[in-house]
């Protein structure tokens, strides 16, 4: 059977919580994937890499300053990379961590709604 936690683990926790240690990253992390324009955006760039603002346009049907919008907050936090070549820029995922969390997260959403 569950047992509370004692005071000496109580204790640990709390100083467990007292430090950052990143979370106030995960935290804008969270809240930068809990928008359904950026998730869409991420999700067409698990489907295919890289695309150019006028793909994302054409796939979400928004308009351009606002995929731009939104392009420029998931830069800013290293969520996509963009290369412009020639008078196009085309973006891709930042690195694996972000294809494995969505992946994750789809995981676990799927699962949710099969059981």
């Amino acid at each position: 059977m569950a047992e509370h936690l004692n005071a000496e683990e109580i204790k640990a926790f709390q100083a467990l919580l007292s430090k950052d240690e990143g979370r106030s990253e995960m935290v804008q992390l969270f809240k930068l994937l809990g928008d359904a324009t950026r998730l869409n955006i991420i999700t067409l760039l698990t489907q295919r890499e890289p695309l150019c603002v006028e793909d994302l346009m054409n796939c979400t049907g928004m308009e351009q300053s606002a995929i731009s919008h939104q392009l420029k907050k998931l830069r800013a936090h290293h969520i996509v990379k963009a290369e412009k070549v020639g008078k196009h820029v085309w973006y891709s995922l930042e690195d694996h961590h972000v294809l494995e969390l969505y992946n994750l997260a789809s995981e676990h959403c799927c699962e949710e709604h099969s059981a």
